[in-house]
């Protein structure tokens, strides 16, 4: 419902939304007011239909406005605290006597209702009208005072009065729009799953830290959107906190009430995250210990066998066989129980070498969290540093260094940045791929090579006592199988994408880390990171010639239709030509796009067949500001450094996976200037379900994405 709608006419007027309906002189009959009571469909009514819940159906549960965060419980709340309290001491809780003054003093006078207050009123008694004494009800105050702040509140034109049959006067909201884009949370905790209604990026960015976006939901057309989140226990294992308190607190900060069941369950995950440790033994060997002895007999002993374990040395510790800990952190994880990890690693030949940089205060927290744990997977923004967190990583564990990057423009983008930061020389720093087979105390070596097995002998040649991972969602298996050798060197991965991306969670944890650093909106609101305003465009067709081929063909041919459309050229050079200025990255899937696109932007193509050092040229004439356009295929989505990026332009590419969309957004995700990405979707066909499916990444970390039909 827009704003228009409800700005000059009743509510109930509205007979496509349905909640209240009025007659001819504005007032509310029997029949409105059965509709209001009975025809409401319950939350139980939409769940076992199948319909996602949004927060206005869920009368049962408590709705929270982030512009009034003390707002009155309902009645079937304070019912419930009470019942949860009944049995409890008060000398158990350090706030109880502030909570019960709080009690005492929470009445509402005429002057604290404000226009807030009434929508939280409407909220709470899950009706489009109410009355004064509804108001004074939900809002602790006496009905004439409610009534006299009404008053006042509609001289000031925010709310109506009708007269109805029923009652002398019932109250509604002049600018409905307003009310359906508050913010609005519901829990459903025997699912473990949140609705937020038109969330904020910050509740979003807290979102992120202990559940992951399932869904989205909503209309385009209003601007409104309700996520849905979902927590699993390997988000409560996950979650980048110490204390299991921090991750209680953080969850509160969220939900409009506290749910016991909830916060009881995540406990209870986070207990299994914390039952089981490798830790090195004085005399040298690994031992697997268990919380208890009948975890270590019942889980660690009945899973594991010989392969694993040499010998039990206590009722609640067993030593482990070499090269076992790998295998022993999966099983364990496939248990529900992941390992945690207190050994000492090999620093391998000592690595002197000293930064140049000083590292920003989040990657000095960064850089002591993977030295306290020794191991980990850094997820941040691109922009955010990740490659010189990575640098100050390895100054610190000062030993010999393998980085393992996707392609061999990472390769040389990372010589040039440990050239540059640190003090290492030209004749430290080796590159291993194609031509190249330098192994060096730091050595460079790309994913494709280092997994061939005739160059397996990468891995032992030195004594590495640090193994990089950069864009860690690409390891192949090969790696991950040599990785599992790895697991008495320090391993750190770095990813602008959520680890589950590819369903390689439980490789990643178990053989090289638990996340490290997720909080992108701190890293926006202080402005270390742009962050990028995206938005997905929905394109015509750009003639019915295309049109009628795409509605004729099928398979991976009209996906590739879809993605050609020749209206997305168009917007494409309109874009360009709203933002004359700005570098911009025009993205591609298509090879026949691209040369298209780039010959009417009179803009270089880059493709992977394009030559390499042609490429690279191509690059730094972008960075260095001698091209301000360019047109550019996959080979552009992995980490490439284009720091002056200001505009990204996805014209295809849309059946991709959520990584690559965030990958391309992140393009635009630098420390200085404006960031702007268009999303170009076909109207009409699957490629609006993949735009949103590819920004949902974005949105979960707190990035604001709108959504905008062309005409």
């Amino acid at each position: 419902m827009t704003e228009d709608d409800g700005r000059d006419a009743p509510p109930a007027d509205r007979d496509a939304d349905g909640p209240c309906p009025l007659d001819r002189r504005g007032n509310l009959g029997d029949a409105g007011h059965d509709a209001a009571e009975d025809d409401r469909p319950t939350a139980e009514d939409r769940e076992e239909s199948g319909e996602v819940p949004t927060p206005t159906d869920a009368v049962p549960n408590t709705v929270r406005d982030v512009r009034d965060r003390d707002g009155a419980a309902s009645d079937d709340e304070e019912d419930a605290d009470a019942a949860e309290n009944a049995d409890s001491d008060p000398s158990d809780d350090a706030n109880a006597d502030t909570d019960a003054d709080a009690d005492t003093d929470d009445s509402t006078d005429e002057d604290d209702i404000s226009l807030d207050s009434f929508y939280d009123a409407l909220e709470a008694e899950g009706r489009p009208v109410v009355t004064a004494q509804q108001v004074a009800r939900r809002l602790q105050t006496t009905q004439a005072a409610a009534s006299e702040a009404l008053d006042a509140l509609a001289d000031a034109g925010s709310v109506q009065r009708v007269n109805v049959e029923t009652d002398p006067v019932v109250w509604y909201p002049t600018e409905w729009g307003k009310l359906a884009t508050r913010e609005r949370v519901v829990l459903f905790p025997e699912r473990r799953e949140i609705v937020v209604d038109s969330p904020t990026q910050y509740t979003r960015a807290r979102l992120s830290q202990f559940a992951h976006l399932v869904d989205t939901t909503g209309q385009r057309q209003s601007g409104t959107r309700g996520y849905l989140y979902k927590i699993r226990q390997e988000d409560v294992w996950q979650a980048p906190f110490d204390e299991l308190g921090n991750l209680i607190a953080m969850l509160r900060s969220v939900l409009p009430t506290r749910s016991p069941h909830l916060e009881e369950w995540i406990a209870s995950q986070w207990k299994r995250a914390n039952q089981f440790r490798l830790y090195t033994h004085e005399d040298g060997y690994v031992v697997l210990e268990g919380a208890s002895e009948s975890l270590m007999g019942n889980v660690a002993r009945q899973k594991l066998d010989d392969e694993q374990l040499v010998a039990p040395i206590s009722d609640t510790e067993s030593w482990v066989r070499d090269g076992a800990e790998a295998q022993i952190k999966r099983v364990l994880y496939e248990a529900g129980y992941p390992v945690k990890d207190d050994r000492e690693l090999d620093a391998g030949d000592p690595l002197d070498v000293d930064l140049r940089v000083e590292l920003r205060d989040y990657q000095r927290d960064w850089v002591e969290k993977f030295l306290d744990q020794n191991s980990g997977v850094l997820v941040g923004p691109s922009g955010a540093g990740k490659t010189v967190t990575g640098i100050g990583a390895l100054a610190e564990v000062g030993g010999e260094t393998l980085i393992l990057v996707p392609s061999r423009e990472l390769a040389a983008q990372w010589r040039e940045e440990l050239l540059r930061h640190t003090t290492l020389s030209e004749e430290q720093i080796g590159e291993y791929h194609g031509g190249r087979k330098e192994v060096r105390p730091v050595t460079i070596a790309t994913y494709q090579t280092a997994g061939m097995d005739r160059h397996r002998s990468l891995f032992d040649s030195r004594a590495w006592g640090l193994i990089i991972y950069d864009e860690v969602h690409h390891i192949p298996s090969r790696i991950y199988r040599r990785s599992a050798d790895l697991q008495a060197k320090h391993r750190l991965g770095l990813s602008a994408t959520p680890v589950r991306e590819d369903d390689k969670e439980k490789e990643i944890f178990t053989l090289i880390g638990p996340p490290i650093g997720t909080d992108w909106s701190k890293l926006f609101d202080a402005g270390y990171v742009q962050e990028p305003e995206v938005e997905i465009r929905y394109v015509p067709w750009g003639d019915d010639t295309a049109r009628n081929e795409w509605a004729s063909a099928d398979g991976r041919e009209r996906h590739k239709l879809a993605g050609m459309n020749p209206g997305k050229d168009e917007e494409v050079r309109r874009l360009l030509r709203e933002h004359p200025t700005a570098k911009a990255l025009v993205f591609v899937d298509w090879l026949d796009q691209g040369e298209r696109l780039a010959a009417e932007l009179d803009a270089p193509f880059v493709s992977g067949e394009m030559p390499h050092y042609r490429r690279e040229r191509l690059f730094e004439d972008f960075r260095e500001g001698d091209l301000r356009t360019l047109v550019i295929s996959r080979v552009g989505d992995e980490g490439i450094d284009l720091p002056n990026a200001e505009l990204a332009v996805v014209a295809s590419g849309l059946g991709g996976s959520r990584r690559q969309g965030a990958q391309r957004a992140g393009r635009t995700m630098r420390p200085a200037g404006s960031a702007l990405v268009y999303v170009l979707a076909t109207r009409g066909t699957s490629e609006e379900d993949f735009a949103q499916r590819q920004m949902r990444h974005l949105a979960e970390k707190g990035v604001r994405v709108r959504e905008n039909d062309l005409v």
